[in-house]
C-alpha cells in the first residue's frame, strides 16, 4: 500500500528535452517525488534497482537501451508488486502499438505539452490508485480473518454457542487519489455507485471504493443508512432535502455539500409519508 510519496522515473538523453519533462510534472504532480533523472537507458535501469520507482517516463530512443528494453528489464526482474507503471516518450506517432504491447500505461509525444501530459498523469494516478486499493483490501481481508478467529463464539461452534448474527459494517476502506484510508463508517454522509466503483462522501472529502453498492447495503445499519436510490445510499441524518425538477424527478442533497443525489419515486412517497 503506497503511503508514502510517488516516486518517479525520467529517462530521456536529451538535456532540454529532459529538464521540460522534469518541470512539467513538477507542476502537475507536485505531491509526487523524482528519484531519478537519467540520461540513458543503463542509467535508468541502475536507478529502478536502487529506487525501486511507482511510474516511469521512458524515451524509446536512448543510448546503451531503448525505453522498450528498458521497460522489459524491469518487468522480468520486478517481484509481483513492485513492477511501475510505464509511460513512453517518443518522437512517433506509430511507436504507440509498440508501447502498448509492453504493457505502457500511456505514451506521449515530443514535444511534451501540458496538455496532454495532464491527461498521463490522470492515468497514472487512477491506475496508482487502484494498485494501493487491492493492496488494501488485501489487507482488510486478512483482518477479517484475524477478527474472525478470536471471535469463535460467533460462528456457532462452541457448545451452547448462539447462531452468528451480522454485525452492521464499521470500517470501510478507501482510496483517495494515491493513498488509501480507513474510515469509520461513522464519517460517511452517502455512498453512490460510479462505473465499477462506490463513490463514499464525507463531509469534506469523497473516495472511492471497490466494493459494490449492493454488497454494502447488505452490510450496512438500515435504521442509519436509507437506500434512496439503485445507484444511492444516504445517512439519514445527512439528509438536507428532497426537491422535484421540471420533471418530476426528485433529488437528494446533503448538509454540509453540493453533491446531488437520485431519488427514487418509491423513496419518495415513503419519505412524504413519514
Amino acid at each position: 500500500m503506497i503511503g508514502r510519496p510517488i516516486k518517479l522515473l525520467v529517462a530521456e538523453d536529451e538535456p532540454p528535452q529532459l529538464r521540460a519533462l522534469v518541470a512539467l510534472l513538477a507542476e502537475l504532480w507536485p505531491e509526487a517525488r523524482l528519484c531519478a533523472a537519467c540520461g540513458d537507458g543503463l542509467e535508468a535501469l541502475e536507478a529502478w534497482e536502487r529506487e525501486r520507482p511507482d511510474a516511469m517516463f521512458l524515451d524509446l530512443k536512448m543510448p546503451g537501451a531503448g525505453g522498450l528494453e528498458v521497460a522489459q528489464q524491469v518487468a522480468r526482474r520486478a517481484t509481483p508488486g513492485e513492477a511501475p507503471q510505464v509511460v513512453f516518450v517518443t518522437a512517433h506517432d506509430e511507436a504507440a502499438v509498440a508501447a502498448f504491447e509492453r504493457g505502457a500505461v500511456d505514451y506521449v509525444l515530443k514535444p511534451v505539452r501540458r496538455e496532454r501530459l495532464a491527461i498521463t498523469v490522470a492515468r497514472l494516478r487512477e491506475r496508482l490508485a487502484v494498485a494501493s486499493a487491492g493492496m488494501g483490501r488485501q489487507i482488510e481481508a486478512q483482518v477479517d480473518a484475524l477478527l474472525e478467529t478470536v471471535r469463535p463464539a460467533e460462528k456457532g461452534g462452541g457448545a451452547g454457542a448462539q447462531p452468528a448474527t451480522m454485525r452492521p459494517l464499521q470500517w470501510v476502506t478507501a482510496t483517495v487519489r494515491d493513498t488509501v484510508r480507513l474510515y469509520a463508517i461513522d464519517e460517511i454522509l452517502a455512498f453512490q455507485a460510479q462505473d465499477k466503483y462506490t463513490r463514499a462522501l464525507t463531509a469534506g472529502d469523497e473516495a472511492l471504493l471497490r466494493t459494490s453498492l449492493r454488497e454494502l447495503a447488505q452490510a450496512l445499519d438500515p435504521e442509519v443508512f436509507w437506500q434512496v436510490h439503485r445507484s444511492a445510499i444516504v445517512r439519514a441524518t445527512a439528509i438536507d432535502k428532497v426537491t422535484r425538477d421540471e420533471f418530476g424527478k426528485a433529488w437528494l442533497t446533503l448538509k454540509g455539500r453540493a453533491d446531488v443525489l437520485p431519488v427514487s419515486s418509491a423513496f419518495h412517497s415513503k419519505l412524504r409519508s413519514l
